[in-house]
């Protein structure tokens, strides 16, 4: 077998940060695999649906949906979810989350809710830039960085 770039290198599909009701405060798609806006709107209704039942308040869940692993994690009115491939770690998945987590929770400066996200989304945007890297010409983007401590310090130097 041959191994290629994408076969032994972690990669995201997504990250979403949704509100309490499903709907975006933050995304970022790294995949082709939801081309447009609306199939990229019905994943995270989807993921919602799926999801919103459970109390993932205090660890990081996981959730299959359509052949995709999907870790979450809620706090206040806010939705965290990374999705990978249905072959990729969960253990990588859950550290991408819980870095991401941790380092809205420093920029928000422990007031982690939806307002305060929609206040300061310029810094969860650049968040989502630092920690994974796209555009190489395979379509597969790698994990940049998890410490919580990096990604809000270079998303408070942008």
């Amino acid at each position: 077998m041959k191994w290629g770039f994408g076969e032994s290198c972690p990669s995201i599909k997504n990250i979403l940060l949704l509100d309490s009701e499903g709907k975006r405060v933050a995304v970022k798609y790294y995949s082709g695999e939801w081309p447009t806006n609306a199939a990229k709107e019905a994943f995270e209704k989807a993921v919602f649906t799926k999801t919103q039942k459970t109390n993932a308040r205090t660890e990081a869940e996981i959730a299959m949906l359509e052949n995709n692993i999907i870790v979450y994690k809620f706090v206040q009115d806010l939705h965290f979810f990374v999705t990978g491939g249905e072959d990729e770690n969960e253990l990588i998945l859950a550290t991408v989350l819980q870095g991401f987590f941790d380092a809205v929770g420093l920029l928000l400066r422990g007031n982690v809710d939806k307002k305060e996200a929609l206040e300061n989304l310029d810094l969860i945007l650049l968040c989502l830039d630092e920690i994974v890297d796209g555009g190489y010409a395979t379509y597969y983007f790698i994990i940049l960085e998890t410490d919580a401590n990096v990604i809000a310090g270079k998303g408070c130097k942008s």
